[in-house]
């Protein structure tokens, strides 16, 4: 039974980091702004998860409270934050390296988590992100040749460094949420994030074609809310070195869609520093050690 169940989060985690891989394709696709992106995603994935919780039957109010609420608020700010900021940064650093630096977020996770919960820090993780940093430095030295916007590819790696952050923050606040269920903190999150986006959508620039705003409901319907009921559940049934793992599955598969979708090149120097964080990334999800542990001398 335990190995079935095994088998299914691993299925539903796979199917999930698919869908997350092909975000900035639907994005930068819809050629909206990040704040009308980010707001129609929260709409369309609003309904979905309100429909997911009332079938769940998660609307009782023992689950809500007022220091519930006010985390899950504040956790939404920072994931409404990260989402306007990463979409912007599609577009200027393009797919494939704005993932790439994305996926600095176990370091500044960890980083948080050492400061806010005061966990100690190991030095192959230490090591893991000066690996990370000297692939961001490669990174950044190049900008590609096919850009959307030439010339802001420094802005868009600062937006995607700036996600990740965000993201960081959002995940140390929902950890103080033990015992609500996720589906429930998501949603409160995309209302909120309907209520802070709303003043600064363009509704003058609305999407002009049918296929943008069926790419819209894909990535509010599908990529929101579907992907977080598969995401939750699989997280529940894998241990953490297997949800770690699975999880590289996005930025690889966000990379292929990039080059297949819009021809991004990169140079080599760009694939090498994509290459060193994804790995570093690898390394602490899943715990590698590459300094070994001191041996405490036996009396």
């Amino acid at each position: 039974m335990a190995s079935n169940e095994i088998r299914r989060g691993a299925a539903e985690m796979s199917i999930a980091m698919l869908m997350s891989g092909t975000i900035g394709w639907l994005v930068v696709s819809s050629q909206q702004s990040p704040f009308n992106v980010v707001f129609f995603r929260c709409i369309f994935g609003g309904a979905t998860l309100a429909l997911v919780c009332a079938v769940l039957g998660l609307f009782r109010r023992k689950l809500f409270s007022w220091k519930m609420l006010g985390l899950a608020l504040l956790g939404g700010a920072a994931i409404v934050a990260n989402w306007v900021l990463l979409f912007a940064a599609y577009s200027r650093a393009s797919i494939s390296m704005a993932t790439a630096v994305y996926n600095t977020q176990p370091f500044m996770l960890v980083a948080l988590g050492a400061l806010v919960f005061r966990e100690r820090i190991s030095a192959s993780t230490v090591a893991w992100l000066l690996i990370a940093l000297v692939g961001l430095v490669f990174v950044v030295k190049v900008e590609p040749a096919v850009l959307a916007v030439p010339g802001q590819y420094l802005v868009g790696i600062a937006y995607a460094v700036g996600a990740a952050a965000m993201y960081a923050v959002s995940s140390i606040i929902t950890k103080r949420l033990k015992g609500t269920p996720p589906h429930l903190i998501a949603l409160i999150q995309v209302l909120l994030g309907v209520v802070m986006l709303a003043p600064l959508v363009r509704f003058d620039a609305l999407p002009a074609t049918g296929a943008q705003w069926i790419e819209l409901i894909v990535l509010g319907v599908v990529n929101t809310g579907l992907m977080y009921v598969l995401l939750y559940g699989a997280i529940q049934k894998l241990p953490t070195s297997m949800t770690g793992a699975l999880s590289l599955i996005y930025p690889v598969v966000a990379i292929i869609v990039d080059r297949v979708a819009f021809g991004q090149a990169l140079a080599w120097i760009q694939v090498l520093g994509a290459v060193l964080i994804l790995v570093a990334a690898a390394g602490v999800n899943l715990g590698w050690r590459i300094v070994p542990q001191r041996r405490v001398p036996s009396v």
